[in-house]
């Protein structure tokens, strides 16, 4: 065997790294799944940008054999995503109601007052913030993108515009701030660097303070084939060992878990600082047991999804090929991060979608990434009266599907693509 054969084989049984785990620092080898090359999901066009360069990324996500945290390399920076930001949360009337009830439910759990400070980082538009004020509890955002910030600010919401982390929490405290609780819905994912996040956490609680957590559970993302909310601005994805691990890193650990129903099926984890007196419930440790069973501290834990995905990929398609070929018209309904992944990996265009429709103007007009499919508002379904409506965001179908049951009228069904292509009778749907 010659130099060049005996260096295939080596290459062959020792995977190349691919880069550095952005939690423990071992080197990524080990393929979760590889989505081929797809432009950033938020990054919609206007008419006049359609025939300007558009870059694509690839969507490879990898599983480090350490510390198994699943992750997507850096390849679009959080200045490039978060700056200038599309998504505004108060247009879910589900995700709204969803935070209200979180509000109530933890200032009952934490005797939350007067003299309390709430600090939600990732903020948004004080969808979540806003509910506070009749509780009588005062708060701060902290949001990276200024447009979306100036919405909070518009409603009286005190915000500041700036990525938070170990440097900023330090500023906070110098002002004599600490906070009471600490909110993340949905941000951990988007921090390219975790371990100066949470250091910024462990800086700003208070020694009795207590941080929540939400994102979307890792197991649901494997059991119900959720390979569409894997997109350039989702750095990470989560079991609960990996964040146990984390939170160990920094000092804190996690007193409590709740498994939620958002966002496909996410997890609230409580962290508190290690010397806290707070309890650590049994559900923690319950939780930890069910993902060892699932293999979650092995790799083979990891493996088959991406098989999984690809025969979604193929049934949507063939779903969608045939309806075109029997003259049926089908539009989408939505235009988010996870609906550009599913466009992008599985090829719909406007061969296809003849259109989407979105409740936030901001999209109106524009076109999605990398497939160009119309943004319109929501009445113009009314009017075109497609025969399919493929829900992009297909974890709030129900509100959707709510919203536009007198589709049906018209003979109108939904597809529903994950985890598997449903179709869906508006008129005989229960929600």
């Amino acid at each position: 065997m010659n130099a060049g054969s005996m260096e295939l084989v080596r290459n062959a049984q020792c995977p190349r790294i691919m880069g550095q785990c952005r939690l423990c620092g071992a080197g990524l080898k080990h393929s979760f799944v590889d989505l081929g090359m797809s432009p950033p999901c938020e990054d919609f066009r206007t008419a006049e940008q359609l025939d300007e360069v558009e870059h694509y990324y690839p969507l490879h996500v990898f599983v480090c054999d350490q510390c198994f945290l699943v992750q997507l390399k850096e390849y679009v920076s959080r200045e490039a995503i978060f700056s200038e930001y599309a998504y505004f949360s108060s247009y879910s009337t589900s995700w709204v109601a969803h935070a209200r009830n979180y509000c109530e439910a933890i200032v009952t759990r934490l005797g939350l007052g007067a003299a309390s400070l709430a600090v939600e980082l990732a903020s948004n538009d004080g969808y979540l913030l806003q509910h506070f004020a009749p509780l009588g509890v005062p708060v701060l955002g902290i949001e990276p993108a200024a447009n979306v910030a100036q919405a909070a600010l518009d409603k009286g919401v005190p915000t500041r515009v700036a990525f938070f982390g170990a440097e900023m929490a330090r500023s906070l405290v110098s002002e004599g701030i600490h906070a009471d609780l600490i909110i993340g819905n949905n941000v951990l994912a988007q921090v390219p660097d975790l371990n100066d996040f949470v250091a910024g956490m462990k800086i700003l609680l208070k020694p009795e303070g207590i941080v929540t957590l939400e994102f979307p559970h890792l197991e649901r993302l494997i059991e119900e084939n959720q390979f569409d909310t894997i997109y350039h601005e989702h750095f990470s994805y989560f079991s609960l060992l990996t964040i146990t691990e984390m939170a160990r890193r920094h000092d804190l650990h996690v007193v409590d878990v709740e498994e939620l129903t958002t966002h496909g099926g996410s997890l609230r984890v409580y962290l508190a600082h290690i010397e806290s007196a707070h309890p650590v419930s049994i559900g923690v440790s319950n939780l930890l047991a069910r993902e060892k069973a699932r293999a979650f501290d092995t790799l083979a834990g990891y493996e088959g999804f991406s098989e999984k995905t690809m025969r979604v990929k193929r049934d949507l398609l063939s779903f969608l090929i045939a309806a075109k070929n029997e003259g049926k018209r089908i539009c989408g309904y939505g235009a988010p991060g996870k609906g550009n992944t599913l466009l992008n990996y599985c090829g719909i265009g406007t061969d296809f979608l003849e259109f989407t429709v979105d409740r936030n103007p901001y999209k109106h007009g524009r076109y999605t990434p990398g497939m160009h499919i119309p943004i319109l508002p929501v009445e113009a379904l009314d009017e075109a009266r497609p025969d399919y409506i493929l829900i992009l965001p297909w974890n709030l179908k129900d509100e959707i599907v709510r919203q536009m049951k007198h589709a049906g009228q018209w003979g109108a069904k939904f597809v529903v693509p994950i985890p598997h292509v449903t179709i869906v009778d508006p008129l005989e749907y229960q929600t």
